[in-house]
């Protein structure tokens, strides 16, 4: 039923901000084309909060990244021109494709303060799509199906599941759903993809007769899978099929280390356009793997 458990590894990001990172894990790299998870939060951000808790411009490559709050608002800005706050139960949905860069800030908590709890994936693109031109969307209301049935309040957040289809585009099957599950009460898992798995973000679950708490991702079989909850707990079902082997390089993602040192030194060199309501500052290039300098890769 579970093939592994993974548990969030805290990372500091900068400002007071930390996060439990998920995936990439050493002995799990992906689920289906899911390749990164970050827990965000909760903290609370109080008014007037410095400016480098923000995520400064900053580029990718090859994914689609999904920003998904329970709590809070963070704003998006892209070198699209697109300038978006996200807020609980809405959808962030930005394709890099052959290049993006955007930041994300916390306007609303330096003005107001804030509590900011929500999830970060990015969803590697297949082969065939890793450089189709760039784009990004926002999601609510009918875009977002939701259902409350006998203690449990769902909400499809992209891909096709439980007979319904969200309205991000997406490029490979995939699925990812938020429940909110009552004391008691029992949900299953959608099959019909090649790999799955579930995330507690709060409270805690049954799963085959043992209890987990929250923190943990429960990578699953290919059996039936049905769960419950023994408090309220606020779950990420999440999973798809296999896009093939991909690399990863800080925000870069991609089947080819040549094109991720391609990446970085076009961000190096400043090729890569900044958001034009955000270019003062931009996150720099970190230190590149040593393994592109033994191969002759580096940028």
């Amino acid at each position: 039923m579970i093939d592994m458990i993974i548990e969030q590894r805290r990372r500091a990001l900068g400002g007071g901000l930390q996060v439990g990172r998920v995936l990439p894990f050493a002995k799990q790299r992906m689920v289906g084309p899911f390749i990164f998870f970050d827990h965000m939060g909760p903290i609370d951000l109080p008014q007037g909060i410095a400016a480098d808790v923000d995520v400064r411009p900053h580029p990718h490559i090859g994914l689609s990244t999904v920003t998904y709050l329970f709590a809070g608002t963070v704003m998006h800005r892209d070198n699209l021109g697109y300038e978006q706050a996200i807020r609980p139960q809405e959808v962030n949905w930005m394709t890099a494709g052959r290049g993006i860069t955007h930041s994300e800030r916390f306007e609303h908590a330096r003005v107001h303060g804030d509590h900011l709890h929500g999830i970060q994936a990015w969803v590697a693109l297949p082969t065939e799509h890793e450089e189709v031109a760039p784009s990004f969307s926002h999601h609510a209301g009918q875009d977002l199906p939701q259902w409350d049935d006998d203690g449990v309040i769902g909400q499809l957040i992209a891909g096709s599941a439980y007979g319904l289809t969200a309205g991000a585009e997406t490029h490979s099957p995939l699925f990812y759903v938020h429940l909110d599950m009552a004391a008691g009460a029992y949900a299953e898992i959608p099959g019909g993809y090649e790999e799955r798995a579930i995330y507690i973000a709060t409270g805690a679950l049954e799963v085959s007769g043992q209890r987990y708490e929250s923190g943990r991702m429960l990578v699953l079989g290919a059996a039936a899978s049905r769960i419950r909850a023994l408090e309220r707990s606020r779950v990420m079902v999440l999973g798809g099929d296999p896009v093939g082997e991909r690399f990863i390089y800080w925000n870069f993602v991609s089947s080819s280390q040549e094109r991720l040192a391609q990446a970085a030194s076009d961000w190096k060199a400043g090729r890569m356009k900044l958001p034009d309501a955000d270019d003062a500052e931009f996150i720099p290039l970190p230190d590149e793997p040593a393994s592109w300098k033994k191969r002759g890769i580096s940028s």
